[in-house]
C-alpha cells in the first residue's frame, strides 16, 4: 500500500480484514463565550454519511490533548494510541485516511501516526469528495464499534517541535521554515481564524492549495515539486495555525523524498502570543 491510494483500490480492498478506514473530518469555529476559535467535532458529519465500515477520530476526544488555551495540541502519545485502538487499529493494520477537508485533517492523523512509529497508514486522494462523487459504497448509520487493536508506541519525538526550536531556527543559517497557511494570511491581508503574518523567512506553500478545488485530489507529483525547494535534505520546519495544513505539506514532503522534516506545535496561534516572538507581514 503506498501512503497515497486512489477511489479505485480503496473499492477493491475494503472489506480486507487488515484494514481500518478512518474518517478524519472536524471543524474549527469561533467560540463567542469563550473568545476564541475552537475545534468542532466531525462526528455528527460522519455519522450522517460516510466510507462503509469507517470509524471516526474525533478531535475533541482523544486526538488531541488540552484545548483551553489552544486548538488541536497534541496529546499523550499512548492516549492517541488508546484512540486508535478503540478504531480497532493494531500494529499489524492498515489504516487508510480520509476527510472532507482537502485531506488536511488526515494528514494531520497520518502524521501523528508516524509520530508514534506506525507507519502502515495511508491516505485516501480526494477523500470524501471523491469517494461519494464516483459512488462508493456509503453508510448512513455507524456500524457496531471494531474489536479494540493493540498498539505499540516507538516515539519519535523529533516529528513534532516546539517554540525554542524555532526560534533557534531563525539564526542556525541551515533550516528552512515553511508556512502552511494560506497566502492571503502569510501576507497580512487576512485574519483567517484569527490569524495573519508569518515567523520571518518562511517560506510560503498554502497546504489547501495543494489539492484540486473541486475533486480535493492532489496535484500530480511533478506538479507539486514545482513548489517546494531542490535540496531534499535540507531540515525543514513547517507551520500553519495548529499543525492541520502543515501536515498537509509535510505528506506532500514525504512523497517527494524529503528527509528532515518536523511541525512546530502549537503553531502560530502561540507565536502571536508571544511579543517577543517576531512576525512579519508581506512578501
Amino acid at each position: 500500500m503506498d501512503i497515497l491510494v486512489t477511489h479505485d483500490w480503496l473499492t477493491r480492498h475494503l472489506d480486507d480484514a487488515d484494514l481500518v478506514v478512518i474518517d478524519c473530518t472536524n471543524f474549527a469555529a469561533f467560540d463567542a463565550a469563550l473568545g476564541q476559535f475552537v475545534t468542532q467535532s466531525g462526528r455528527a458529519h460522519w455519522a450522517a454519511e460516510h466510507i462503509a465500515g469507517s470509524g471516526h477520530a474525533d478531535f475533541t476526544k482523544g486526538f488531541a490533548g488540552d484545548a483551553t488555551r489552544y486548538r488541536n495540541t497534541l496529546p499523550d502519545p499512548r492516549e492517541f494510541a488508546d484512540a486508535m485502538e478503540l478504531l480497532g487499529v493494531s500494529d499489524a493494520t492498515r489504516v487508510v485516511l480520509y476527510d472532507d477537508g482537502a485531506s488536511l485533517w488526515a494528514a494531520r492523523v497520518w502524521w501523528m501516526l508516524r509520530w508514534i512509529g506506525f507507519d502502515r497508514a495511508a491516505i485516501l486522494d480526494g477523500g470524501w469528495q471523491t469517494w461519494e462523487a464516483e459512488g462508493g459504497p456509503v453508510s448512513e448509520v455507524p456500524g457496531p464499534p471494531p474489536a479494540r487493536g493493540r498498539l505499540s508506541v516507538r516515539l519519535r519525538p523529533g516529528l513534532f517541535v516546539d517554540k525554542g526550536a524555532v526560534k533557534a531556527a531563525l539564526h542556525d543559517g541551515l533550516t528552512r521554515i515553511i508556512d502552511a497557511l494560506s497566502a492571503a494570511q502569510h501576507d497580512g491581508q487576512v485574519a483567517e481564524l484569527g490569524l495573519s503574518g508569518h515567523i520571518p523567512g518562511a517560506l510560503n506553500i498554502p497546504g489547501a492549495d495543494l489539492v484540486d478545488g473541486v475533486s480535493d485530489c492532489f496535484a500530480p507529483l511533478d506538479a507539486l515539486a514545482e513548489l517546494f525547494p531542490t535540496d531534499r535534505a535540507q531540515r525543514c520546519i513547517l507551520y500553519c495555525g495548529s499543525g492541520i495544513a502543515a501536515a498537509s505539506v509535510a505528506f506532500t514532503m514525504v512523497r517527494l523524498g524529503f528527509e528532515d522534516l518536523s511541525i512546530y506545535m502549537p503553531g502560530l496561534q502561540e507565536w502571536i502570543d508571544d511579543a517577543e516572538a517576531p512576525i512579519v507581514t508581506g512578501r
